[in-house]
């Protein structure tokens, strides 16, 4: 597919950190969270992606404040969060610490009581009835018509505003699969000719793959829940979540990338924490994350890490008085992610491969390299303790590992050992 657009570099090296605005702080506000930035740059965040930031509508409400998702002007900022300028300037001081934006898009549907549904009363689906409905039941929205041009246009211009007044980075777009793949298309076409963007799309490429020939990204619930059902299941079979991973890449365009993430809005309110969902697993799902092809996902708190389900029509702040116990698990990741060439997602230099020897023991054992460049990675899946099998990979020189600095001479015969749930990353030292 030939494409007019110019795709961003730093989608190789990013990570992207989801922030809920509304839950990140007691104030709920941008200026609160602005206290943070440097916490998250020291921990080595690349793009920050704000839920939706527009005002919620009040008709067909959900709880106290509603739905981020029941927007009710495109082009407004959630009085609840504070301005436009103050969004700007929340803006302005990431990219000065080296960090980007993207903002969470809802294409498919708007709130009850959008601006449109006076305005434009032309742009929505309507029944039989003649009344604006939502396909999927859900009583706080009401669906877009993307056979109309003039709305589509109009769509696109509101995204364009955010570009134009807020120097945004990019936009995250909710339920991608539920609006037509030549929206995309012709809003990617659109707005990378005003600044080339990163594009995530929430789907997973197991059921949409031709949406990666617009996205950049997409999710992954497929191993999402394949990892889970691992987890419950007590298996040391690692035969099936090796088997999608493998599947991925083979439904995947060219330079295209998978998201990984254990925890995110949805899951965390809906279905627990990580810590519900993997247990001790957890942590090394978070390595995997990033370490492998694609881009991590990091939910906020999950640093810390955030144990509750935070609410999601309500204020139910996260508690920020410990300090995170995860920040130094990963500053060491996301950094080294940035830095090194053989952690670079969708870059068709750098190969996946396993690592041989360990087929029947329940650890996720893999290389990724880049030229004479590689990063070897341990995870073990099980309760037990598990040896790894590293010699005779053609592997020369020295290696560290990432989370104890222990030192290996790849020259030499060592037998590492992995205690449960833990994960290892050897390092080559150039």
């Amino acid at each position: 597919m030939e494409n007019d657009w110019k795709k961003v570099d730093w989608r190789h090296t990013t990570s992207i950190y989801e922030v809920n605005t509304r839950q990140y702080t007691q104030e709920g506000s941008f200026d609160a969270f602005r206290k943070h930035l440097p916490r998250l740059q020291e921990m080595g965040i690349g793009t920050l992606w704000f839920m939706p930031i527009t005002p919620i509508s009040v008709k067909g409400r959900k709880g106290s404040l509603g739905s981020y998702y029941a927007c009710s002007d495109y082009r407004s900022v959630n009085p609840e969060f504070g301005t436009l300028e103050d969004f700007r300037d929340l803006v302005g001081e990431a990219h000065v610490r080296g960090m980007k934006v993207i903002i969470d898009w809802v294409a498919n549907h708007t709130g009850c009581d959008h601006r449109w549904t006076i305005e434009h009363p032309d742009f929505y689906k309507k029944d039989q009835e003649d009344k604006f409905y939502d396909a999927h039941g859900w009583e706080d929205v009401i669906d877009l018509d993307f056979s109309s041009e003039d709305m589509r246009r109009e769509m696109i211009d509101s995204m364009a505003f955010w570009v134009r007044e807020a120097d945004i980075d990019g936009f995250r777009c909710d339920m991608a699969m539920l609006v037509e793949v030549g929206f995309w298309k012709q809003a990617r076409e659109a707005l990378d000719a005003q600044k080339p963007m990163l594009w995530l799309a929430e789907l997973d490429q197991w059921n949409d793959p031709q949406y990666l020939e617009v996205f950049d990204a997409a999710y992954s619930w497929h191993w999402m829940h394949a990892t889970q059902d691992h987890y419950k299941s007590g298996s040391w079979d690692l035969q099936n979540v090796k088997s999608i991973l493998e599947q991925y890449g083979k439904l995947s365009p060219a330079g295209s990338m998978r998201a990984w993430f254990t925890s995110n809005h949805d899951e965390n309110t809906w279905n627990g924490s990580e810590y519900e969902k993997y247990g001790a697993l957890a942590i090394a799902l978070a390595v995997f994350s990033c370490t492998w092809d694609g881009i991590p996902l990091i939910y906020n708190g999950q640093e810390l890490p955030n144990l509750k389900r935070l609410e999601f029509f309500d204020k139910d702040p996260i508690n920020w008085t410990s300090e995170p116990q995860l920040h130094g698990l990963y500053s060491k990741l996301l950094h080294l992610r940035k830095i090194h060439p053989a952690l670079r997602g969708g870059d068709e230099a750098v190969q996946t491969t396993w690592l041989s020897g360990n087929d029947n023991e329940p650890l996720l054992a893999f290389e990724r390299r880049n030229g004479d460049r590689c990063i070897l990675v341990l995870l073990n899946f099980s309760a037990q303790p598990q040896k790894a099998d590293l010699d005779g990979h053609g592997h020369r020189g020295k290696f560290f590992e990432l989370f104890t600095g222990r030192i290996w001479d790849m020259d030499k015969e060592l037998t590492s050992v992995l205690l449960p749930w833990a994960s290892q990353v050897w390092v080559d030292q150039p």
